[in-house]
């Protein structure tokens, strides 16, 4: 992706837990010449060679799974949050713009065979069933309803390219102020959220 390098985010720390903390992704690569995308879970971790990768899982009636090849490259994209940005929040003359914060990462696709398929899946229940009141387990349901995980593909992708987007109002610093007080008061999420990283980079 294009990013004007004042807007690269080359902390691999940060970007790794950008990361974690959303991994609702979007997984492409190509069907007889034409892009496909399918938005799931891609979750990061590392092989037993200490290689970063994603792992995640899509169904078999969708008919990516089936051009998959392995060693073939593919491209995931991760999405934060975004918000507009009125030039009237500046203190001179300017067009209106947009922050936001987004990583696309490039890898090598491997099929995952049963066991690492289900060694991903309990890792991922287990990460999202922390946050429940009564968390269930992958060991706790029957036979026959795991039979389901029959219907799913499994797979790691090795990653070889990191791009991580953080445009966050960079060359505009005297107007942060005016930007983070405006943002809060827009009421959404985004906006907050995108206020509290500006917040974080002029601390750091």
């Amino acid at each position: 992706m294009y990013i004007p390098q004042h807007y690269r985010n080359e902390n691999l720390k940060e970007v790794r837990e950008f990361i974690l903390n959303n991994s609702f992704g979007i997984l492409i690569n190509q069907i007889e010449g034409k892009p496909w995308a399918t938005h799931i879970p891609l979750e990061l971790d590392t092989d037993n060679k200490g290689n970063d990768i994603l792992y995640g899982h899509i169904a078999k009636a969708n008919p990516q799974w089936k051009y998959f090849k392995e060693g073939s490259e593919v491209l995931c994209i991760f999405n934060g949050p975004h918000s507009y940005v009125s030039s009237s929040w500046y203190a001179e003359e300017e067009v209106p713009t947009w922050n936001y914060i987004a990583v696309h990462l490039y890898g090598l696709l491997k099929i995952q065979d049963e066991k690492a398929l289900m060694d991903s899946l309990h890792k991922l229940v287990d990460k999202y069933e922390r946050r429940s009141e009564s968390p269930i387990s992958l060991h706790e349901l029957s036979r026959n309803t795991l039979r389901q995980v029959k219907g799913v593909i499994g797979f790691e992708i090795e990653i070889k390219e990191i791009q991580a987007a953080y445009k966050l109002s960079q060359g505009r610093e005297d107007d942060h102020p005016k930007i983070i007080e405006e943002l809060k008061k827009s009421n959404t999420r985004d906006g907050h959220a995108i206020a509290e990283a500006i917040k974080n980079k002029q601390t750091k």
